[in-house]
């Protein structure tokens, strides 16, 4: 986990929370052979075109990137006047990267699928991130994301469950052949941005991260279905980057890596690359279902990090087919280039879990602090853990750990002692403004297909 994330909530799937928005609703004038879909928005918009208003064919083999380029331009000139929508009808529309705009909607229909190219000369490639000093993938620059953002207001990404193909296989074959000299492409990233929602869409097999919100505040995901292949490379599910006030909520998310991951940038990168990298604090994560993962809620650092981990929160998991229920590694080698400063150690404290049930476990607990760097402050109330047929004979692994635990089976570690009284670890039960913004009904008028 890494950046200065005023996180909440994680519920339904794996999930978070966001800041107040203020709101007004429009109705759109809708021809008699029309018909009109509701869909829960930020904000409505006062003016709505079709992408096939600009020319664009739902064919699956034409390119449309200049079609949604021109329909997302001329929108834009509403931003003023109550915004925009695009609508993208039935259809599967081929295309590269696009920028979206502010005061603005892109609302897919429930047939509708964004395809993106396979043609690398419709990714254009964008400067690396401050915050993380290189590409990910290779030193080099980096692809535009499919649908990509910068210093935006009020953009609403949803639909009635259409979905957005990322075709990832070719990039995952080139990636794993050491093919590439710049980084893959996201399929949804937003940077220096606020009030953004990205709703109840299906997103598939992406070439690398799916969302990737980063720099931005007040931030809604919800509803969205995430899929690609176990094996496939870094597809993360959704990656909240440096950002404040971010609710994710009500996902199903498989994916070749972490579902979830906070995250503040790369070592002095992540430091000096904005004034909100380099720690994550105040993470409320609760109600979460997972099966057959390496691990639920894990923290990972080590030295030349630096920044901080704290006050994490986590309650109500229920856990099926684990390797580790907790997982916290203070080893994670990966540094973006020998700049980083050895000394620059992290703070990890005030690590809370309670009531978790977890059934076919491998290993309780794997808790790997630093040496002269300790974990600290991590507490376990009520938590049961049923083991595999064949558990681990060292179930508790910890190292350069301190904390407490209550009710906790099986027994855990030293490092980690049981109360002789009954304690609840601690969960904050006050209420974030961002636990108040209420979306309202919008409507999308279509034509009757």
């Amino acid at each position: 986990m890494e950046g200065k994330s005023k996180m909440s909530k994680l519920s339904g799937a794996i999930f978070f929370i966001l800041g107040l928005f203020f709101l007004r609703a429009a109705e759109c004038r809708t021809p008699a052979n029309w018909g009109t879909v509701k869909y829960s928005a930020l904000s409505c918009r006062k003016h709505s075109a079709l992408l096939t208003d600009f020319g664009a064919v739902g064919d699956g083999k034409t390119s449309n990137t200049k079609a949604f380029k021109a329909a997302i331009h001329h929108l834009s000139q509403s931003a003023s006047d109550g915004g925009a929508q695009l609508i993208v009808p039935p259809g599967k529309w081929l295309t590269g990267s696009f920028n979206l705009t502010s005061h603005f909607t892109l609302f897919l229909h429930k047939d509708a699928v964004i395809l993106a190219t396979q043609d690398e000369s419709e990714w254009p490639l964008v400067s690396v991130l401050p915050s993380y000093g290189r590409g990910r993938d290779a030193p080099g620059g980096r692809f535009s994301s499919l649908i990509f953002g910068t210093n935006l207001t009020d953009v609403v990404i949803t639909g009635n469950n259409g979905t957005i193909d990322g075709q990832g296989a070719s990039w995952w074959k080139k990636f794993k052949a050491g093919q590439l000299n710049e980084t893959r492409p996201y399929m949804i990233e937003i940077m220096y941005s606020n009030q953004i929602q990205i709703s109840n869409l299906t997103l598939v097999n992406s070439p690398s991260w799916f969302v990737h919100p980063i720099y931005s505040s007040n931030i809604t995901i919800q509803g969205l279905t995430i899929l690609a292949p176990i094996n496939s490379p870094n597809t993360d599910g959704i990656d909240p980057d440096s950002c404040s006030q971010t609710r994710i909520e009500d996902c199903f998310i498989v994916s070749g890596d972490d579902c979830i991951a906070v995250k503040s940038g790369w070592d002095q990168y992540g430091i000096k690359g904005s004034e909100m990298s380099g720690g994550i604090r105040d993470v409320r994560a609760e109600d979460i279902t997972a099966l057959s993962t390496q691990s639920s809620v894990r923290i990972k650092t080590s030295q030349g990090r630096g920044g901080y981990v704290k006050d994490i929160f986590v309650r109500r998991m229920t856990l099926k087919t684990m390797k580790y229920v907790f997982w916290m590694t203070g080893s994670y080698g990966s540094h973006p280039d020998p700049g980083f400063d050895p000394k620059a150690l992290p703070l990890i404290q005030n690590i809370n879990y309670k009531q978790i049930k977890a059934e076919n476990v491998t290993y309780s607990a794997r808790l790997e602090g630093i040496p002269n760097d300790h974990f600290k402050g991590i507490c376990i109330s009520n938590v049961t853990i049923t083991l595999t047929e064949k558990p681990k004979k060292l179930q508790w692994n910890c190292t350069d750990i301190a904390g407490v635990t209550s009710n906790v089976t099986p027994k855990a570690c030293d490092l980690l002692p049981e109360k002789k009284e009954i304690i609840d670890c601690t969960f904050p039960e006050d209420r974030l403004a961002i636990e108040d913004v209420k979306l309202v009904t919008c409507s999308a008028s279509l034509p009757i297909f």
